[in-house]
């Protein structure tokens, strides 16, 4: 019997661990997805001017 309850009790947490898993991998998707739709509509992240010119020798 003791087996049998320790089994179940791996079992809930190897599910568990999948859900956070699969929950930490859509989230990141979410992200990604959003972080390029922002790209693609103009609005991201703001460069100075002063990265985009190489000084002069």
């Amino acid at each position: 019997m003791f087996e049998y309850e320790m089994h179940q009790m791996r079992a809930a947490e190897l599910i568990r661990e999948a859900d956070s898993r699969r929950l930490i991998r859509t989230v990141r998707k979410a992200r990604k997805e959003a972080a390029r739709n922002a790209r693609n509509e103009g609005e991201g992240r703001v460069e100075s001017l002063r990265n985009r010119f190489v000084s002069a020798a």
